[in-house]
């Protein structure tokens, strides 16, 4: 019999217990627990939105980081500009510290315990601003090259990616700035120039997609050099709500095909998008974050809401027992 080393040039890997995710996927792989058994990852199953616990603060255009299960929400507006911060243990919204500046259409990324809030526009005029979370509190930080709001942002505390935006009310740009933990500088350009995008990923593997002027459903990809168009969102909006780790696996879910928000959540496979399961709650400025498997919605507009979704998925496991 053939060795599977001889077929696919590399020995099965030794892991133990069950594992999932986009970087699995279509593996083989021997379960260490087990005895004589081997596993096969298969294709993401669909998901579904179930709801969460509710933000104590209502309010749209706010911005988020970390996972479902240890998210942080900050910023936004309802009635006025907010420096609320709360974070979520994946049942329920605490009251943290506020952020130093009231900010909505801000940027965001990062983890509960290492998060970062950039740009951010608060009363008709685009702000430069950088804060630093540690779990307990906001420090504000070096500024941005440019004053942004209503930008894509991604990655790390430390290692972050602002892209498109408004450079001034309602002006889109194709600036894309990136952060290293102590400054920002500017770096290579996006190809369309937009606002209220959407992004996810990580510094050197991210992606943005929607925006405006007028809904837009162009996606690029970002590979830690140059930007690429990919295919487009099945349905465009702006102000959406995003999650996923690279540019290969994201989810888009909500946001505004003007003039009406929308339940519509895809998925993102590093090729094309694909229509999901919908939002119990259709809403734009909502905030987003998490994983393709794991991701969470909250707040947004219209009416104003805290409502909190969260998204499950899980890849097909096949065990084949050879004992």
């Amino acid at each position: 019999m053939t060795a599977f080393k001889t077929i696919k040039g590399v020995p099965v890997k030794t892991i133990s217990g069950n594992r999932a995710g986009a970087s699995f996927e279509g593996q083989l792989y021997y379960d260490s627990d087990g005895v004589g058994i081997f596993k096969f990852v298969g294709a993401l199953a669909a998901g579904t939105w179930a709801s969460g616990g509710a933000l104590n603060t209502a309010r749209t255009n706010l911005s988020g980081c970390g996972t479902q299960g240890a998210g942080l929400a900050f910023g936004g507006q309802n009635s006025g500009f907010k420096n609320e911060s709360e974070e979520y243990d994946g049942t329920s919204w605490v009251e943290g510290d506020n952020l130093n500046t009231t900010m909505a259409y801000l940027g965001g990324c990062g983890t509960q315990t290492a998060g970062l809030a950039f740009g951010g526009g608060s009363g008709g005029s685009e702000v430069n601003g950088t804060e630093e979370y540690n779990g307990t509190s906001w420090t504000e930080v070096n500024n941005m090259v440019v004053g942004t709001s209503e930008m894509a942002g991604f990655g790390l505390q430390t290692a972050a990616i602002s892209a498109s935006g408004s450079a001034a009310p309602n002006s889109p740009t194709v600036n894309v700035q990136s952060y290293d933990g102590t400054c920002w500088s500017e770096i290579e350009n996006v190809n369309t120039a937009r606002y209220a995008l959407t992004g996810a990923g990580i510094q050197t593997s991210g992606i943005v997609f929607g925006g405006s002027a007028s809904p837009k459903g162009q996606t690029e990809t970002w590979n830690g050099t140059a930007w690429t168009e990919v295919a487009n969102l099945n349905t465009v909006r702006n102000i959406a709500g995003g999650a996923g780790t690279s540019n290969s696996s994201a989810l888009a879910f909500g946001g505004t095909d003007a003039p009406s928000p929308t339940v519509n959540t895809e998925q993102w496979d590093g090729t094309s998008w694909t229509e999901v399961a919908n939002l119990a709650v259709s809403r734009g400025g909502l905030g987003g974050t998490g994983t393709i498997t794991l991701a969470l919605a909250f707040g947004g507009t219209p009416p104003v809401t805290g409502a909190t979704e969260e998204w499950t998925a899980a890849h097909a496991i096949k065990t084949i027992d050879l004992s």
